[in-house]
């Protein structure tokens, strides 16, 4: 009853058959999932959670002496400092982007350069180089808006064009430092991080290819309507997109709200990576500038900011129509915000009972070939409790010491890849970026579990398949 792996399967049961089946709305599902795992979770358990990531005995017993109530509303808010101002500011962004036609010239500016058959792999590429700086959610929230007219704009594809941003965005966020994922296989598994750079843009072109494939053979077999929503109401989309284009913003001023966040998150990102700035010494002001405009809830706030400004200056100051699309977006954002938190507070009890850990128990003496080892691991783990990162730092942990000193015929950063490919299997409703997507792209849950959960899987064993070849013939040693 206590073992991790039944208690794993309980929590499935609740949330999945809660959504799907009761047709509960995912937060109280997810909700009802967490306080079932952290009721059922026992005490030595949380105590053992809490010590394996290096906290103190006293912190220990103080995590498991919290009532489950309390525990839950740790991990929930724990999810909402990560992401509740990011969503909130990029609910803005979208709703002024679109109402103010900054998103219609983007898009229009966009098909005189590819065209409208190019579109799809466009957005598949600049999501991928994109993620390289900027975490998958700051990406996703960034480009739906654009998703969302351009698919108004073409008349059709609407999956495929969110695909193809999940594709791009996901790929790089888990094989491409300087994100926290790869960053921390770079260490552990002493990988140069510009041969880390180089592989995962390599394995993640590849795979992205492979996305795209599978996503428009399910745009053809499962195609989604552009729906209604509060924040993207299809009238006004439609009114923007068939009017003139003296009309809308212009092209500078429409790119601001997406740029200002890019640039200066991509900035601080590069500064952090590559830059020796000593916290002792005095940096200059431009260094100041960019650390400060760099953290990405700041960033967000500014693009937020310069959005408010177009949308404004589309309405000439009408300061009632300015305040109900904000009203608007943070309605829509609010939603989006509760549902997230309780996805990462489900996750965060799943956590709590020792999964990743049984998991490695069970595979740490299993004779196989190390690198679709290290994608198995990662897998599960990832499967199990919700988080990538989680996963990768796990099988990272639990393989370093045989890829570091065992006799390799081939370079440690094969390991690593195949761990951060691994990290794409599957995600579902403990994962928050499947809530993220599921709602700000208003797709429902069967269409997500159909066709984003089976595309980060498909594109994370093409990695591997790549990986196992690549050791094979380039073993780089």
């Amino acid at each position: 009853m206590t073992d991790p792996l039944f208690i794993l399967l309980i929590g499935i049961l609740i949330v999945v058959g809660g959504i799907i089946g009761l047709r509960l709305h995912p937060f109280l599902a997810l909700l009802l999932g967490a306080f079932v795992v952290a009721m059922v979770t026992p005490t030595t358990a949380i105590e053992q959670y809490v010590l394996s990531r290096g906290g103190t005995a006293a912190a220990a017993q103080a995590l498991a002496d919290k009532a489950v109530g309390e525990r839950i509303a740790m991990q929930f808010g724990s999810t909402c400092e990560k992401i509740g101002i990011l969503i909130a500011m990029a609910s803005i962004i979208g709703k002024c982007m679109l109402e103010s036609g900054g998103a219609e010239r983007i898009v229009r500016s966009t098909l005189k350069v590819t065209g409208i058959t190019k579109a799809p792999l466009t957005f598949l590429g600049s999501s991928f180089f994109i993620g390289i700086p900027v975490f998958f959610d700051t990406v996703f929230y960034l480009m739906i808006p654009l998703a969302k007219a351009m698919a108004i704009r073409i008349g059709k594809n609407y999956l495929l064009l969110v695909l193809c941003v999940t594709a791009g965005a996901a790929m790089a966020n888990s094989l491409v430092p300087p994100t926290p994922g790869p960053l921390f296989l770079v260490s552990e598994m002493q990988i140069p991080i510009g041969m880390m750079m180089i592989g995962g843009i390599l394995v993640g072109i590849v795979t992205i290819i492979v996305g795209y494939i599978f996503a428009a053979w399910a745009n053809r077999k499962w195609p989604v309507p552009l729906r209604d929503s509060i924040e993207a109401p299809l009238e006004k989309i439609k009114a923007l997109s068939s009017g003139k284009s003296q009309s809308l913003p212009p092209i500078w001023l429409a790119t601001l709200p997406i740029l200002i966040p890019l640039v200066f998150i991509s900035a601080k990102a590069a500064l952090n990576t590559f830059a020796n700035v000593q916290t002792d010494s005095s940096p200059g002001i431009l260094i100041t500038i960019v650390d400060f405009l760099g953290e990405k809830n700041i960033a967000l706030v500014a693009g937020a900011l310069s959005a408010l400004i177009m949308l404004a200056l589309k309405n000439k100051g009408d300061k009632k129509a300015l305040l109900a699309s904000v009203q608007a977006a943070l309605m829509s954002g609010g939603i989006i915000i509760l549902i997230t938190a309780a996805g990462g507070a489900f996750g965060g009890m799943l956590q709590q009972t020792g999964i990743s850990e049984r998991i490695g128990i069970l595979t740490q003496d299993f004779q196989m070939a190390l690198i679709p080892l290290a994608f198995i691991i990662t897998a599960v783990v990832r499967t199990a409790q919700g988080s990538a990162t989680v996963a990768m730092i796990t099988a990272s942990g639990i393989l370093s010491g045989m890829a570091i000193s065992g006799n390799l015929e081939y370079h440690q950063l094969y390991i690593g890849l195949a761990i951060a490919c691994g990290s794409k299997l599957i995600p579902w409703m403990n994962d928050s970026g499947f809530w993220i997507v599921c709602k700000m792209s208003n797709l429902t849950e069967k269409e997500a579990l159909k066709t984003f959960s089976p595309l980060l899987t498909i594109m994370g064993i093409s990695g591997l398949i790549v990986i196992l070849l690549a050791a094979k013939i380039f073993p780089l040693i």
